[in-house]
């Protein structure tokens, strides 16, 4: 069963939205373009007939950068005021939105106690289940004004935790993590420039966890390490779980197509037949595009047959993941849309890739579009 099989049959699917993925980082603004980009995409599902659920970060964020405080809220109580605040703001950007679409919101405030109390558990599902049936958009939030960081309630400390407990509460057959982080390296990508990008993971032990870097935003509060946890949560629930790089919003779409964006988590009922598929080692990847520029021609310039195989397996292991967005450009200078970088594959001498933000310039010269 492949990536399109799996993820294409999906029906009941949690977002998560990272704050990063709708706020300016300069100004902690909402970005209102890529947040009405991310609606449209919801509604297209639910078009097809996909039920979804959005998890939504950005209140402690958007309420911070209203009362104009400088960094994140030092104490919990300036926390919980600053979520108070943002939350209301956001539920109304998010539901003015919807609007344009006549689709109504639902707005869903849990504590963990939502989760761990069986009775409030029970309570909580059944919401779900009459907002499924009456045709509502559930929009989800950890109630951060009253929640504690107590042991016999607690709270959930991230989004990406709380998504993968209401996955598994409303038995989502899929997680999305859109966040700042492309998904999951064998190594720091920064550090080790030989660090190979996983596309899809069947299952966690101890090394995949320590391959986790918790990295964290000014912004945020989920690192890569927080990913693996939900992940667990998710996968051990029969729900598989993808984390993609917010950047790129219509990444969701291309996640739902079954192409290889981010890190694919599959849950036991899809790993136990599969095995884990990493991404071609950076500096092979990048010889050997050199060395497909100069010559002209895949099948010229291969040292041996192993060489060969090895950068055919490159291309059929889809392209490697970057951060930096990428625009195809047609020699007359035409722009055709952009992609993530890491998603194009070489086919085609016809276009070009301009890379943004990366040190790579524009590379290799003939690039066609995304298989």
């Amino acid at each position: 069963m492949d990536r399109k099989e799996i993820l294409g049959s999906k029906k009941r699917i949690v977002i998560k939205v990272g704050t990063t993925t709708i706020t300016y980082d300069e100004t902690g603004n909402i970005n209102l373009d890529k947040l009405e980009k991310f609606v449209r995409i919801l509604i297209n599902l639910r078009n097809k007939g996909r039920e979804v659920i959005v998890v939504s970060s950005g209140a402690v964020g958007i309420g911070r950068n209203v009362l104009g405080l400088a960094g994140k809220p030092e104490t919990e109580a300036a926390k919980q005021a600053c979520a108070a605040v943002g939350q209301g703001r956001l539920m109304m950007i998010y539901e003015k939105l919807f609007n344009e679409y006549s689709q109504l919101t639902a707005q869903v405030l849990l504590t963990k106690e939502s989760i761990t109390n069986e009775e409030c558990r029970k309570n909580a599902r059944q919401t779900f289940d009459e907002l499924f049936r009456m045709n509502v958009v559930p929009i989800v939030n950890e109630n951060d004004a009253i929640s504690v960081d107590e042991l016999s309630y607690g709270n959930f400390g991230d989004n990406d935790t709380l998504a993968a407990y209401v996955a598994k509460l409303v038995d989502a057959d899929l997680l999305i993590l859109m966040s700042d982080i492309e998904g999951l390296y064998t190594d720091d990508p920064k550090k080790n420039p030989n660090a190979r990008f996983i596309h899809t993971v069947v299952g966690i032990d101890d090394k995949l966890e320590q391959m986790a870097k918790g990295a964290s935003s000014d912004m945020g509060t989920g690192g890569m390490s927080t990913k693996i946890d939900a992940a667990k949560i998710a996968t051990a629930s029969g729900a598989d779980m993808v984390i993609a790089n917010g950047a790129n919003i219509y990444s969701i779409n291309d996640i739902m197509a079954g192409k290889k964006i981010g890190t694919l988590f599959l849950s036991r009922e899809h790993g136990m037949a599969l095995e884990n598929e990493l991404a071609p080692e950076r500096a092979m990847y990048r010889r050997q595009a050199k060395k497909q520029k100069k010559e002209g021609q895949k099948e010229e310039g291969y040292k041996d047959e192993g060489d060969k195989e090895k950068i055919q397996k490159a291309d059929d292991c889809s392209r490697f993941q970057r951060r930096a967005a990428a625009a195809c450009v047609h020699p007359s200078e035409t722009d055709i849309g952009e992609q993530q970088a890491g998603t194009m594959k070489q086919d085609s001498a016809e276009f070009s890739m301009i890379m943004t933000g990366g040190s790579y310039g524009q590379l290799y010269g003939n690039i066609g579009q995304q298989g």
